[in-house]
């Protein structure tokens, strides 16, 4: 295929992005903040980009996964370079690494930051930060399908490469309805977090901050302290939405349709929350005789628990200070994450749960070796094709994980720090131990570390493969040279 679609959806990617930088603008107009000039100059800019790049529609609409990859991509790394520009030009972001880092973690929903003063920003710029998590959480390019339609059955390509988990399915028959669903019911569900926040008396702009992050499972905060400042009744909703918000949205639709039953009897879902109440329970015990009280050590147990697994990454206490068994538990909880098909990060739980029901079959067959025995997840057999894409994911992984760690030790910090900072970012989860703990920052590290960092959030909220692809010399093999192929 030729290079005219790849250059058309990009284009209406820049002009998305145009539109959605005009609230920061409309912020910054509210608070009488020159900081908006700048905003609405990138919007400009992408609007001007975007024009120029759909002048002309493609000849051919049709594209595969490999195009679907490089498409999704090169989307992710053009709104995190414009999502950069304002936070530089505006100077409360002086270099440009920084504030670009910033963008990448915002849109990934990762949550790492690299100031160490948030509240001396603008209002107009934490909305920014905010509101990127917003985006980034149910992906832009699912958003763009609910508006824009594009002709064949090769949308389903863009939203697999954008969503996350070790599958995709349509909700419908047609996928621009399916993403209009899954965006009813996101915004319908961050609207619900924005009232009860609010009723909670929290601010106005608190609560709109707090819900686009929450909803985004991202974490950036408006405040120093994060949530620690704020009520126990406001940690408490934080914590729920950031459960519901880690749920796969087919149990949403599902509920939405009254199809009960097999909502709630979603076995992915089940031992999310299962996975959720024992490590509370185990971090509530382990921490109760150092808290305040039982309600405050439960609340913070809760809150944290439900934090990092979703990989939203807020805190109301520097678990940092905390026993060596909780902090271990929470590292664990980082790598499983949350469900596929929700805004959360992580490996995700169905991977885990194939994973492990791939090792018992394993065992089984060493006992019983004339025994054929399927994976099944819900009553359903896996098929061969979803364990091996999973275990070539979770390999995968691994290697990026381990190059990772190793890339960033060349500045010679601690371990603990290199460990826990590239499992924060490639899991999308922000805060990690040591020196990236929940009242630190990734300041300290030098520019070299900050892109292989960048590089990980990417790998981590684009499922590693979309995001490898580009650095595979035969995926460019004819995506620039017009060839006719036969339709997918």
């Amino acid at each position: 295929m030729g290079n005219t679609i790849i250059r058309y959806i990009l284009g209406q990617v820049l002009k998305i992005q145009a539109i959605l930088m005009l609230l920061p603008c409309l912020v910054a107009l509210i608070y009488r903040e020159h900081v908006g000039v700048y905003y609405f100059a990138t919007a400009a800019g992408c609007a001007l980009f975007g024009m120029l790049m759909t002048l002309r529609k493609p000849t051919q609409a049709v594209f595969y996964l490999k195009e679907g990859c490089i498409t999704t991509s090169l989307s992710w790394i053009l709104l995190s370079v414009f999502g950069a520009i304002p936070l530089f030009l505006s100077g409360e972001i002086p270099s440009f690494i920084d504030a670009l880092f910033e963008s990448v973690s915002g849109l990934t929903t990762t949550g790492a930051t690299i100031l160490s003063d948030v509240e001396a920003l603008s209002h107009c710029s934490l909305f920014w930060r905010s509101f990127s998590h917003w985006i980034g959480g149910m992906g832009v390019l699912v958003f763009m399908l609910a508006i824009i339609p594009l002709s064949g059955g090769s949308n389903m390509n863009l939203m697999r490469a954008e969503s996350p988990g070790p599958s995709v399915g349509k909700l419908v028959p047609k996928i621009r309805y399916t993403a209009r669903i899954l965006y009813i019911i996101y915004f319908s569900m961050t609207l619900a977090a924005i009232l009860m926040l609010a009723l909670g008396g929290m601010p106005l702009f608190d609560a709109v901050n707090t819900a686009l992050a929450t909803a985004g499972t991202g974490g950036f905060s408006i405040k120093a302290d994060s949530m620690a400042g704020y009520s126990a009744y406001i940690q408490w909703v934080v914590t729920v939405f950031m459960i519901l918000f880690g749920i796969n949205f087919n149990a949403y639709y599902l509920l939405l349709f009254r199809n009960f039953r097999k909502a709630f009897g979603m076995e992915e879902v089940r031992y999310y929350l299962l996975t959720i109440l024992v490590s509370t329970g185990i971090i509530f015990a382990n921490i109760v005789n150092t808290s305040s009280s039982a309600f405050r050590a439960l609340t913070d147990a809760a809150f944290q628990v439900a934090s990092i697994m979703t990989s939203t990454g807020f805190s109301t206490a520097d678990f940092n200070l905390w026993p060596h068994t909780s902090q271990t538990l929470l590292v664990l909880i980082m790598f499983i994450g949350a469900c596929a098909g929700s805004t959360g990060g992580g490996i995700k739980v169905s991977r885990i749960m194939i994973l492990l029901k791939s090792l018992r079959k394993e065992i089984t067959s060493y006992i019983h070796p004339k025994s054929i025995k399927k994976i099944r997840i819900e009553g359903k057999p896996v098929e061969h094709e979803v364990v091996r894409s999973v275990n070539v994911y979770i390999i995968t992984y691994l290697i990026i994980f381990v190059v990772s760690v190793f890339l960033i030790s060349i500045e010679e910090r601690d371990l603990v720090t290199n460990f826990t900072a590239v499992a924060a970012t490639i899991n999308n989860t922000g805060p990690g131990l040591s020196m990236v703990g929940p009242v630190e920052n990734f300041g300290f590290f030098c520019g070299f570390s900050k892109f292989v960092l960048m590089l990980d959030m990417l790998a981590g909220r684009l499922e590693l493969f979309p995001l490898l692809i580009l650095f595979y010399p035969a995926a460019w093999k004819n995506v620039w040279i017009r060839k006719k192929q036969p339709s997918p």
